[in-house]
């Protein structure tokens, strides 16, 4: 295995997504370290869940390479599911499900375990993110958005991935419940040793627990670094982004 390899878990080269007439990836290349969080940020519909579904196989490209884990994703992702979760924006849990059936619904799919077995892993990775066993019988109408989103990350880990795909996981969530949601995170990829891809335009994230963030506009990655490095930089957007009214008083109510 090549040094390129060993060092990073996603590696996306010159692609290309368009719909249509429009193209919303135009050539744009990224790198995702193994063990890093990853923040992408971007205008509202610049394409930053179209790149993250492209990734995981959801949405074709037109031109362009995919890596992970060193190997080339084409378009049969056949073990794709065990080498990644995915918290989708809303949770996108399954409402006439349980909330333990939903956790154990990737290990029905890819694995031939025993119910019993299937029961002690779903509690195991609700008490992981800070949910009870018995909250395993609730179904997703009975769930505030925290738990929700929590239940959703439960799921996402069920295959003990090394890569985590998390959509705007703070969105919809309280100031308090985002918090710690935020810290739910850092402390599983510390404690699992996860590489984390998220999706989000909340400052406090990015600033909190993202090693590096990625700038998208124009189709492009136009910055990408630690948070002081973005805040240093020239592109337009990335000024606007990090330097407008809203986002210097977010700023400044984090110091």
């Amino acid at each position: 295995m090549s040094e390129p390899q060993k060092e990073f878990a996603i590696r996306v080269r010159d692609l290309v997504v368009g719909f249509g007439r429009q193209t919303v990836l135009d050539h744009l290349s990224l790198d995702v370290r193994k063990g890093e969080i990853l923040g992408l940020v971007g205008a509202s519909g610049g394409g930053k869940s179209v790149l993250m579904r492209t990734i995981i196989g959801l949405i074709p490209r037109r031109e362009g390479t995919i890596e992970v884990m060193g190997q080339a994703i084409g378009g049969r992702r056949q073990g794709a599911a065990l080498t990644w979760g995915i918290l989708f924006q809303q949770g996108a849990l399954f409402s006439s499900l349980t909330v333990r059936q939903n956790v154990q619904f990737p290990l029905r799919e890819n694995l031939v375990l025993s119910q019993e077995l299937m029961d002690e892993i779903a509690i195991a990775k609700l008490e992981m993110v800070g949910l009870l066993p018995e909250d395993g019988d609730k179904y997703p109408s009975e769930l505030s958005g925290g738990m929700t989103k929590r239940v959703a990350l439960a799921r996402a880990l069920a295959l003990d991935p090394p890569i985590l795909f998390l959509d705007e996981p703070t969105s919809g969530l309280d100031p308090i419940a985002a918090g710690d949601f935020d810290e739910l995170i850092s402390t599983l990829q510390k404690t699992l040793g996860l590489t984390v891809f998220m999706v989000t335009h909340d400052l406090a994230s990015l600033t909190t627990v993202c090693d590096r963030v990625a700038a998208l506009a124009d189709g492009k990655i136009v910055a990408i670094g630690p948070m002081h490095e973005l805040l240093q930089s020239e592109h337009p957007w990335v000024r606007a982004y990090f330097h407008g009214k809203r986002s210097q008083m977010l700023q400044h109510e984090m110091r």
